[in-house]
């Protein structure tokens, strides 16, 4: 059995790298996916999840010259859950992905605006 996840979405916010440790690069980022349903009530409805990721090493440091909000990317990792200490005292639990592979997804497309005939 494996730890595998795989997501299609994009950026929520630009990319966080920070170097922990002795100099390992780490780079956090937030990747939003959309599912589109028919509610009972025959309305169409969008349900936004968003997901948690983490790159390491290298890695990280291309991602994070390469990401912006808004870029698209397909990615594949595995699940990792933590749980710590909050500042209150309070046990907290939190779950992420660890970045094992992607791909970008090329940009939107720009609205095209035509321009007027002057005549």
């Amino acid at each position: 059995m494996k730890n595998k996840v795989q997501l299609v979405g994009r950026i929520g916010k630009d990319p966080e790298l920070k170097t922990v440790g002795s100099g390992l690069a780490m780079l956090r980022m937030s990747i939003a996916t959309n599912e589109r349903f028919k509610a009972a009530d025959g309305e169409w409805k969008d349900d936004t999840q968003w997901h948690p990721v983490v790159a390491w090493g290298k890695q990280a440091e291309r991602l994070a010259s390469s990401l912006r909000k808004g870029s698209g990317i397909v990615l594949e990792g595995r699940l990792m859950h933590r749980s710590y200490e909050a500042k209150d005292g309070s046990k907290r639990m939190s779950t992420e992905v660890v970045l094992s592979d992607y791909q970008l997804l090329a940009p939107k497309a720009e609205p095209v605006m035509a321009e007027a005939d002057e005549q």
